[in-house]
């Protein structure tokens, strides 16, 4: 049986949501669109033109203000309300779209828009809401990659929506049997911004029919563009909820409505809690009958981070003072339906109880508690409950308490909020690709069994002493060293490095800084931090460093390390900074290890954060908090998050994994074994040799369904190298792979090509079935290959076995030729000849890469001189410009123009040849 065409499978999404209630209309063209736009502006507005439609001069006005703008400005536009000065003076109020009642909106869908831009478009099934094009259904056969829907959507944005297209907020992607939705943006989308819709159990719902009927409904449609998409004030972008968000929501607000009890919302750690439930309290607060929504979070919560968060769903909307006074101000304007506070600073004002804070002892108030495990098992809780008895609290969690990880006074999540109105758990958010599984390593610190793991065989001071041991510390940071760069991608990303007590952090800091020297550039950069109490010194009577002082210390050496000024006075900047350079990940800037005792394992996100080392006792939710560290989604060089124990936490990983992913099956949360991944990479590997045996094949491939299979095949190969390349076990050989470094670098060569031939520069006057295809370029770009890189390799070949040197010199030239990296582009030829001229002609015991950057500073020299000879420029003066553009990042053409003399054509000419000399001689050698 035959594949369902394109055409029959739009016929029948127009039929199907003809049936849902959106008229069919024949739209063609974007003056048919004008024109249906025109029509049921009038007609919805007919009171209010008391009987004149909009004359010709007023419509060319309004479209003349209401388009050609950006996404952002479109969505602000279709919300407000839009005031028209007719041709009379007399102002209009328009509204494009109602909010507050679906049924009010005219709801249609017309397909096959045909759009002349900067190229010929013609979209698939356009949803249209008052005559403004919402949402963009874009189809592809069953069988083709959704991603291939995508890629169109992106040429689409960039190259045809114009005018009443910018106020798409939604796009729908689909072949039939997998179909995704995401919201429109100014800026790039990533395919991470593609979200499956589900049912409120949290089954996928993938089958286009299915996904129509539940997700394109007049009422839910307009719900998901009215209620639950997000104007993020901060970045100007359009955000639209996940289906556990929405259902999570509902389901808060129906509670809060209907009955007069608590509940919960358990939504695993790094599934967007703080968007959901600050989304609920904007909802709850525009209900008439609530006097007040209370948004509380804990003090220590409150980081730049989560106002950060805050304030790009609503802008201003944290209160940053600790001033008690401003929040009962807060409390007594009416105007003000929302607040977002902390439990400590609310806990205050409820002893004052001034007036203010009598009226609450009766008004309706919903209490949102963003991470309640946290901040509400304490006396401060029950305070404020006893005070506000007209109120209902709603908490977020992303772990539990249970009976099994019951809090120290001995109550359960349910115990204080009671029904849990909505769950969305681990396993899901992994299944759904909203946060990454985990790749979990056991590594033995002890030769043999180690006594410590069973039956608390040796306690107290006496195990303490045995897991601080100094070889045991040396023998965690020699490893630490080993695999970091694996781990991390070369050190693209950070890690975090959990440790019992600050005894141990600071023995570990300290062996980390022994190394610092001997590393030279391959050293890490560590950090530490820790809360200390005052008098806090070692227990064991030896005299030692207080944990003060032990602070101050390490607060000096970051100072050093990054050129900043903090003490302990400014903690809470030392604190911020820190974790700026563990988010941002910026080479240079960044933090490799950050080593904690608690901090920083629970409530904070990174998505340049992707390896957690343990060298502590974790169990149930803290474990799963600590994990969670690891696990957002960023690139794809990033498969999972690295978890490295050196303690046995087997059992206590698979218990915590069953607990919150209420499953037996830890798979679905623990990714796969080495072994198990190399046999797949096996199999991927077969599958491209079947298309292309060899590299030399892949470049007689000629037809586009071939290139395809073969771009697809190759793809396959580097998604499962790259998580191979993470574990310890992994060597790129022939014997473990079936591939050698060399011949996969051939093959990766020809992808570039087709790369550079068929996305970066296609033929605009040629359709082809590669115009969408999904190259995912990124994959085989994390191999990092730079200067440095090559320098390393120079610096180990072979000056002893000819054949050898031979071999490696042209597996160096090779990979020059394949590599992305601009400086290493511009160097390439000057390292070629290098490896031909010089490297044959040393001896044994030759430091290859000292050779090397004397041959280019002697290069470097002789092009100079060179140049200064063939303009008939001074050599003095152009080093001096050399300099200063060195020290300042500029290059003055009045400091250039001494010397020179000729017309004004001559001299601008000859100005513009040297500054752009600069600038090049520069970035090739790094001056």
């Amino acid at each position: 049986m035959g594949y369902q065409s394109e055409a029959a499978l739009e016929n029948q999404v127009m039929g199907q949501l003809g049936r849902q209630g959106f008229e069919n209309v024949k739209l063609r063209s974007i003056d048919a669109l004008i024109n249906n736009f025109r029509e049921i502006l009038n007609e919805r507005h007919t009171e209010k033109l008391n009987g004149k439609p909009l004359t010709d001069s007023e419509f060319d006005r309004l479209m003349t203000q209401i388009s050609g703008k950006n996404v952002f400005t479109s969505a602000q536009i279709l919300r407000d309300k839009f005031v028209l000065r007719r041709d009379d003076e007399t102002e209009l109020y328009l509204e494009f779209f109602n909010k507050d009642s679906w049924r009010k909106n005219t709801f249609q869908v017309t397909n096959q828009v045909a759009v002349s831009d900067k190229y010929e478009g013609r979209y698939d099934v356009t949803i249209l809401i008052n005559g403004l094009p919402v949402t963009q259904i874009e189809l592809k056969r069953s069988g083709v990659a959704i991603n291939e829907a995508f890629n169109q959507i992106e040429r689409y944005r960039r190259d045809n929506f114009r005018g009443l297209f910018k106020y798409t907020q939604l796009f729908i992607v689909s072949n039939s049997q997998n179909t995704r939705y995401f919201a429109n943006s100014d800026k790039q989308i990533y395919k991470s911004s593609m979200f499956y819709w589900s049912d409120e159990h949290n089954q996928t719902i993938n089958n286009l029919s299915e996904f129509l009927a539940d997700f394109c409904t007049p009422c839910r449609l307009s719900k998901m563009i009215s209620h639950y998409m997000i104007m993020n004030e901060t970045d100007h972008n359009l955000m639209i909820m996940r289906p556990y968000q929405v259902y999570a929501t509902e389901a808060l607000i129906e509670q809060a409505l209907e009955t007069n009890n608590n509940g919960y919302i358990w939504h695993t750690t790094g599934s967007g809690k703080t968007l959901t439930s600050f989304k609920a309290s904007q909802l709850l607060a525009e209900q008439s009958e609530i006097n007040k929504v209370i948004f509380l979070v804990d003090r220590k919560d409150l980081d730049a981070q989560t106002m950060a968060e805050f304030n790009k769903f609503q802008k201003d909307s944290v209160d940053l003072t600790d001033s008690t006074a401003k929040l009962e101000k807060q409390l007594a304007d009416k105007s003000q339906p929302m607040i977002v506070t902390t439990i400590q600073k609310l806990n205050n004002a409820v002893k004052r109880n001034n007036e203010v804070m009598e009226r609450y002892k009766t008004d309706k108030v919903i209490f949102i508690i963003d991470e309640c495990h946290r901040s509400q098992f304490g006396d401060m809780h029950t305070q404020i409950a006893k005070h506000f008895t007209n109120a209902q609290f709603f908490g977020f969690t992303g772990t539990p308490r249970f009976e099994e990880n019951r809090s120290q006074d001995g109550r359960a999540t349910a115990d204080i909020f009671g029904k849990c109105l909505h769950y969305y758990l681990i396993k899901d958010a992994i299944r759904d690709g909203n946060v990454l599984g985990f790749s979990v390593e056991y590594v033995n610190t002890f030769k043999g069994e180690n006594p410590f793991l069973a039956d608390g065989y040796v306690r107290g001071i006496e195990a303490n002493k045995v897991w601080l041991a100094d070889d045991r510390i040396d023998l965690v940071a020699d490893y630490i060293y080993d695999i970091h760069s694996k781990k991390t991608v070369k050190k693209e990303y950070s890690a975090i490095f959990a440790v019992q007590s600050i005894e141990m952090a600071m023995k570990y800091y300290d062996a980390f800084k022994e190394r610092e020297v001997d590393k030279g550039d391959k050293a890490l950069k560590v950090a530490t931090i820790f809360t200390y109490e005052a008098n806090q010194d070692s227990r064991d009577g030896e005299i030692k460093e207080s944990a003060k002082d032990q602070l101050a210390r390490v607060i000096a050496d970051y100072n050093k390390m990054y050129d900043t000024n903090f003490s302990l006075d400014s903690y809470d900047g030392y604190f911020n900074d820190i974790s700026k350079r563990v988010k941002k990940g910026i080479k240079g800037e960044k933090i490799d290890v950050l080593i904690v005792v608690g901090m920083f394992l629970t409530g904070f996100d990174s998505k340049k954060l992707n390896t957690l080392y343990v060298d502590k006792n974790l169990k149930h939710h803290d474990l799963i908090q600590a994990y969670s560290r690891t696990n957002r989604v960023e690139k794809l060089n990033k498969p999972y998050g690295n978890i490295v124990n050196f303690r046995n936490l087997k059992k206590e990983t698979d218990d915590a994994i069953k607990l919150f992913s209420q499953t037996e099956d830890t798979d679905t949360v623990i990714q796969k074994s080495y072994d198990e991944y190399l046999k797949e990479f096996k199999k991927a590997l077969y599958s491209l040799k079947a298309i292309a045996p060899s590299p030399a094949d892949a470049n007689d491939i000629e037809r586009e369904e071939d290139i395809k299979s073969f771009v697809e095949a190759f793809r396959r190969v580097s998604r499962v190298l790259l998580k191979l390349k993470t574990f310890i076990e992994f060597e790129f050989t022939v014997d473990e792979l079936g591939i050698g470094e060399q011949e996969h670098q051939n093959y990766r060569s020809h992808y570039l090509d087709l790369y550079e031939e068929h996305i970066k520069k296609p033929d605009p006057e040629k359709a082809s079935i590669l115009e969408d295809i999904d190259f995912e370029i990124e994959i085989i770009r994390n191999d990092n290959i730079t200067v440095s890189y090559i320098i390393n390799l120079i610096n180990d070949i072979d000056l002893v076995n000819k054949n050898n040197q031979k071999r490696e010199i042209e597996s160096i030239r090779n990979i020059l030729d394949g590599a992305d990296d601009e400086q290493l582009r511009l160097k390439s030829e000057l390292i070629k000849e290098f490896l031909d001229t010089v490297v044959p002609t040393l001896g044994k015991g030759a430091n290859v890469a000292a050779e090397y950057l004397d041959f280019e500073e002697e290069q470097k020299i002789r092009e100079l001189r060179e140049f200064a000879e063939e303009n008939d420029y001074s050599q003095e003066q152009l080093n001096k410009l050399l300099s200063e553009y060195q020290y300042s990042g500029q290059v003055f053409r009045k400091d250039i123009e001494q010397g020179i003399e000729g017309s004004f054509l001559t001299r601008r000419k000859k100005i513009d040849l040297i500054q752009g000399y600069i600038k090049e001689v520069t970035a090739k050698y790094g001056v």
